[in-house]
């Protein structure tokens, strides 16, 4: 719901002594320090309630509402429940590439499943456009694993037409489009290789390119260059910026490497050990468009040590946990 706070709604005099109209500046934020405002809207607009609450919703892409998720494991004759994520709460705005980062084991990967519709919430819900996520949303989110998920028999060209097909896309339609997909990704002249015949890198831009096809708004990359070495690592960090600029898809990742958090991101969402909470989010400072000379950059070293200090207390946090124990 629009909060209605004399930060964002007051009242300005016109010229006439009596004649006041409504000013409203939005403030879609997520109760937390560090979000984004967006640009205002038009100022001395008369707005009903309804209207306040759509322009509301048309600045907010996905939201994570008081999001919980626990299982239960077994030790020995016991069942004992580990909860993994806990009152979690954000919003994301179209558009806007946004990191997840948080010590191993904190949830970061399962919020990404519970997003893509992949795993239930045990509570609370995220919403995309404004729908409730109950299930997968092929229409609306793709997704990028880990490892790159591609069929060894097929051509680069085939796996990247392979969601279309599952798609009863017409071949001559799922081939226009998986062609285009390749060229963005720089593989135009791999298209009839095998995942055999691929550097890792290339392999991850096939799986990028099959995501890309389908025409979804939302891309969630769950550390897609974690198994990369640290040049190729870099170099498909540049790629996907440049990817990332001509689509303007909303992209989430996650990943453990503050290096290319930083340079990639709009906003850093930094989690607690488990069980996994929203400690603090980063707005970046750095501005775009970027390339990798913005690493020697003192504005860049600077955020990536204020990232890695409130890492650094969760890390301290759970040796001390660990010790007591």
């Amino acid at each position: 719901m629009v909060e209605h706070s004399q930060e964002c709604l007051h009242m300005e005099a016109d010229e006439e002594p009596d004649a006041r109209v409504w000013t409203w500046t939005p403030r879609c934020h997520s109760g937390r320090r560090g979000s984004p405002s967006p640009p205002s809207f038009h100022r001395n607009d008369f707005l009903s309630t309804r209207t306040l609450e759509k322009r509301w919703e048309a600045c907010t892409l996905i939201e994570v509402i008081n999001l919980g998720k626990s299982y239960q494991v077994r030790r020995g004759r016991r069942w004992e429940e580990i909860v993994a994520l806990q009152n979690v709460h954000f919003t994301i705005e179209p558009g806007s590439f946004v990191s997840l980062i948080g010590p191993s084991g904190c949830g970061k990967t399962t919020l990404l499943f519970i997003m893509g519709g992949l795993l239930p919430a045990t509570e609370g819900e995220i919403r995309i456009d404004g729908q409730p996520v109950l299930g997968p949303m092929p229409n609306k989110v793709a997704y990028v694993f880990q490892n790159y998920a591609l069929l060894p028999w097929r051509t680069v060209l085939q796996n990247v037409m392979y969601g279309l097909e599952l798609q009863r896309v017409p071949f001559a339609k799922r081939k226009e489009k998986a062609l285009e997909a390749i060229e963005l990704v720089g593989l135009s002249d791999f298209v009839d290789r095998y995942p055999r015949e691929l550097s890792g890198g290339m392999q991850q831009r096939v799986a990028i390119a099959r995501a890309l096809t389908l025409g979804c708004e939302i891309l969630l990359l769950d550390e897609p260059f974690g198994a990369l070495d640290e040049q190729t690592r870099m170099q498909m960090g540049e790629e996907l910026l440049r990817i990332w600029a001509s689509t303007r898809k909303t992209i989430v990742m996650v990943t453990h490497s503050l290096s290319e958090a930083v340079y990639l991101s709009d906003r850093l969402i930094v989690f607690s050990r488990r069980p996994g909470r929203v400690k603090r989010i980063i707005d970046s400072r750095l501005g775009r468009p970027r390339n990798l000379d913005i690493m020697t950059t003192q504005e860049f070293a600077i955020e990536r040590n204020e990232l890695w200090h409130e890492l650094a207390e969760e890390w301290a946090q759970e040796r001390g946990v660990a010790n007591d124990a």
